[in-house]
């Protein structure tokens, strides 16, 4: 009898790449293979990799040595690469790191079995090269049922759409995964279904850009604010959580349908990037300080008690002492609910490393500090003001001597701070109505009523 091969799957990167990982993981497993999660027990380790920021690769490559380290004192046969690096770098990966068998793209996941699988006996007297599976770009959206979920029970990420049609200078996705499409709405609905079915209670929209939503030639035209409406409409899903998505493509009917839905989250993922107009032209975000001002009114007044979450790039080229000062003013005036910062990443193949006036690592990292230094007083501000307030809280996991770890509405997993839900007893996918009693730095402290 053949022994069934033992893969070992390792997942970088970010929830869209989790999707991906998630669907390799189902394909392995329908073709008969045992997933472990423990590698001293595998036969083929297969690392999904991000390729977005030199931070990343630089990850990625250290995880690929250690595999290969593995392969070469006879731990493991086969290592496998997938995802955004090897679709970005291609055969590259192999001039810097021998001992790789195979490479998978983010078009040719469905590869992902005979990538692990590989040729049973190589030809007498030649040396088995790598196989290779990278497709240039496809113009549709993969499916991604029949997912083995790396995620807790119960929450799941899905991926509305695919690519991005945004020209922002620093950024390397379009060049990685293509232009802009989304999933017909039969399909989104099919997949809600089938992570409800799975157990999941809250779902985590996500894309690219996923107010970009049926704006391209999909063949459909509801828009964002219209799957929106469909999905809230869905019994299911308690908690509906939109992500990643663009400032300007924020319309009215976006605003109307978050503000208006009974299970749509009060919570955007909007990443800004920048405040400073002359930086923002530069970044390619077509989009004002003036208009961005206004959309995050309108948001406030318009969804009550939203929470909005951003990201920004610290040290962009050319930024000036000025420019980075108005965007620190800006931080601290409006006080976002949660902020993350990133410096500048030098890629060598976007519009932005051909700029003149790169900044010195050391003063990125200076800027990065003091923005987030400015947002860390905001950060304990706002949670001192939510001691004594009543909320219900999603239980994620038991904690030790009675205390469970949780996320209310406006926390959204792995991105944002946590509650610790003291003498409960909840088990992780209940609901638990609580009263804040008070802060542990980021993070809420709580009682159940």
């Amino acid at each position: 009898m053949t022994h069934p091969t033992h893969v070992a799957f390792i997942s970088l990167g970010c929830a869209k790449n989790l999707v991906d990982s998630e669907k390799m993981l189902g394909l392995l497993a329908e073709s008969g293979c045992i997933i472990t999660s423990d590698e001293s027990d595998a036969d083929v380790i297969v690392i999904n990799t991000c390729g977005f920021l030199e931070a990343a690769r630089e990850e990625a490559d250290g995880v690929i040595r250690e595999a290969v380290d593995r392969k070469r004192e006879g731990r493991v046969k086969r290592v496998v690469v997938a995802g955004c690096l090897p679709q970005r770098d291609g055969k590259a990966i192999l001039e810097r790191i021998s001992g790789v068998d195979a490479l998978v793209g983010v078009n040719n996941r469905d590869d992902v079995v005979r990538a692990v699988r590989g040729v049973k006996k190589p030809h007498k007297g030649r040396k088995r090269k790598p196989a290779l599976y990278l497709s240039e770009y496809h113009p549709f959206v993969q499916l991604d049922t029949a997912r083995l979920r790396i995620t807790p029970r119960h929450y799941a990420y899905l991926r509305i759409s695919e690519g991005c049609d945004q020209t922002c200078t620093f950024c390397t996705i379009p060049a990685i995964r293509g232009r802009m499409h989304g999933k017909p709405p039969e399909i989104v609905l099919q997949e809600l279904d089938e992570l409800v079915g799975d157990g999941a209670v809250e779902i985590i929209l996500i894309g690219q850009d996923t107010t970009g939503y049926g704006l391209g030639d999909d063949g459909f035209d509801i828009g964002l604010g219209g799957l929106l409406r469909r999905l809230d409409s869905v019994e299911g899903p308690a908690w509906i959580r939109l992500m990643y998505a663009y400032p300007s493509g924020l319309t009215e009917d976006i605003i109307e349908a978050i503000a208006d839905g009974e299970r749509i989250c009060n919570y955007i993922d909007l990443p800004l990037q920048h405040i400073n107009d002359r930086v923002l032209k530069a970044m390619g975000r077509r989009i004002t300080r003036l208009d961005t001002e206004r959309l995050l009114e309108k948001l406030r007044d318009r969804i009550p008690g939203v929470a909005i979450r951003t990201t920004l790039i610290a040290g962009f080229p050319s930024e000036t002492e000025g420019e980075f000062e108005e965007l620190l003013g800006f931080v601290r005036d409006f006080r976002f609910d949660a902020l993350g910062v990133f410096p500048y990443s030098y890629e060598p193949e976007t519009p932005a490393a051909r700029m003149k006036g790169q900044l010195p690592e050391e003063i990125k990292r200076q800027r990065v500090d003091a923005l987030m230094t400015a947002q860390q007083g905001i950060a304990f501000s706002l949670a001192e003001q939510r001691i004594g307030s009543t909320f219900e809280v999603l239980v994620d996991e038991q904690g030790e001597g009675g205390t469970v770890v949780g996320r209310h509405r406006v926390q959204a997993p792995m991105v944002d701070a946590v509650t610790y839900v003291e003498n409960c007893d909840a088990l992780p996918g209940d609901f638990v109505t609580v009263c804040c009693t008070g802060r542990d730095t980021y993070d809420l402290v709580a009682r159940p009523v």
